[in-house]
């Protein structure tokens, strides 16, 4: 039976061990061909500010056992957050009822047997920080912001859990894991300015509130009332942060534009003409490589897939030429080669340049803060469209000269990288369009050609 927590001791997550028991006693009644029982606990910690004062505050645990059962080609899932032996007899029979009744999956894999992980320290992080520590974070951005006549708003988030897998085959994986991140928006009172930090790290001791709400009042001064510049081509300075927004779009998963599927069927940019894909091409400036590595020192990917895959260092695109596409199990069969296993991880290479030389070189350009409300446009190019928010700023003989308003562009992320003239070194940056953390993605500031601004948004 599982026993309630205390609600004075950090609630934190399953042990290995206790990981291990649970999915054993799951995989104990189950009666299936082959059952896979994963078990995830998390704890989450989060407080929202807005107009200078924490506005919501909150600390959750929770844990999920979902139980997959397959007979022979049909397979289904159930959950159950409980953890108690009738519980987990119930989840896993619920499962294998609704694997008799699904339709056959054509392209189903069989369960892997044991496999080898790589090895690593855990975190240091064991628990979420308190609201005491949470409430510190939000004064040492608020206090600023008020004292210089401004608002700021914002948003924390840290965790730590960890996630196990399990099967009949005698398979076994568990890895702990912990992240955190800060965003914030600072804007004048008179609305015309708005400037914009954030950070993502693996844990909350690497967050530097005080940074970050000096970095979001800086812009938020130097953007105010910003004039309207007409949208056209321009030389364009993106920050890490932006650089992120888009360069994340061409690896992502197998979902991605990399996906080797959907570039063998002739569907993606990745696609070559006249039949196969674009390994061994290139496709974008041979400065640029894209890695995926899960023991990246900048963060922590995942240890292993949703199959108990090991994950390890896969090189996307090196010196600018295709090296590898995302391959999963069945189209790695298909295709006579090994899957795809990378980690939630991608970094970019980079250069030494800093933003001011980038800045302090541009005869007529735009330096932008970040990217929002980024939408696709057309696969076959990966082209997006979407706004520069938060800081844009015109760029003339050397200088910034002028807040501007915000942008509309349409680009892809693949003439962005056919057009670099200047890259910084890379950093990690908190990558999501909300400012929740997003994947860890790891990339440099870009000084670029051409990046194409289509009309002006009066949104600030």
């Amino acid at each position: 039976m599982s026993k309630p927590r205390s609600l004075y001791a950090p609630a934190g997550f399953l042990s290995r061990e206790e990981a291990e028991a649970i999915a054993r006693r799951a995989l104990a009644s189950a009666k299936a061909d082959e059952t896979r029982v994963i078990v995830s606990s998390n704890s989450r910690s989060n407080t929202r500010f807005a107009e200078n004062q924490v506005s919501t505050s909150g600390d959750n645990y929770d844990n999920q056992i979902t139980v997959r059962s397959v007979f022979g080609k049909r397979v289904a899932n159930a959950s159950t957050n409980k953890l108690d032996d009738a519980a987990l007899a119930a989840v896993v029979a619920r499962s294998e009822a609704l694997a008799r009744l699904a339709p056959e999956d054509p392209e189903l894999m069989p369960e892997l047997g044991p496999q080898t992980y790589q090895t690593r320290p855990d975190p240091a992080q064991i628990e979420t920080p308190s609201p005491e520590q949470r409430a510190a974070a939000v004064r040492a951005v608020t206090e600023p912001a008020r004292a210089a006549g401004l608002i700021s708003t914002g948003y924390m988030t840290s965790s730590v859990g960890s996630f196990a897998i399990a099967n009949n085959k005698g398979l076994f994986a568990y890895n702990r894991g912990a992240s955190s991140a800060m965003s914030t928006t600072v804007r004048t009172p008179d609305g015309t300015g708005s400037g914009w930090a954030g950070a993502a790290e693996d844990e909350w001791k690497d967050v530097d509130a005080a940074a970050l709400g000096a970095r979001a009042i800086d812009k938020a001064v130097k953007s105010r009332n910003p004039v309207a510049v007409e949208p056209g081509r321009y030389t364009v300075i993106l920050e890490p942060t932006a650089v992120a927004n888009l360069v994340q779009l061409i690896v992502g998963g197998f979902q991605s534009p990399m996906n080797a599927r959907s570039a063998d069927e002739g569907r993606s940019f990745f696609s070559k003409p006249g039949g196969g894909n674009k390994i061994g091409m290139k496709v974008v400036d041979e400065r640029v490589s894209l890695v995926s590595d899960p023991a990246d020192p900048a963060g922590r990917g995942g240890l292993f897939t949703g199959e108990g895959l090991p994950t390890e260092r896969v090189v996307w695109i090196e010196n600018g030429v295709v090296r590898n596409l995302a391959y999963d199990r069945f189209w790695a069969q298909k295709q006579g080669v090994r899957p795809t296993a990378s980690g939630n991880v991608l970094r970019m290479s980079g250069g030494d340049a800093t933003v001011e030389q980038m800045i302090a070189s541009t005869e007529r350009g735009i330096l932008v803060t970040r990217l929002w409300y980024i939408r696709p446009v057309d696969p076959r190019t990966i082209l997006y469209t979407g706004l520069t928010r938060d800081g844009t700023f015109l760029v003339e003989n050397g200088r910034i000269t002028k807040s501007i308003k915000n942008f509309r562009w349409n680009e892809s992320p693949i003439f962005l990288l056919n057009n670099i003239e200047m890259m910084g070194r890379p950093m990690r940056v908190n990558s999501s369009e909300g400012g929740e953390g997003g994947a860890v993605v790891i990339v440099p500031p870009i000084k670029a050609r051409d990046f194409n601004f289509t009309s002006l948004s009066d949104a600030v």
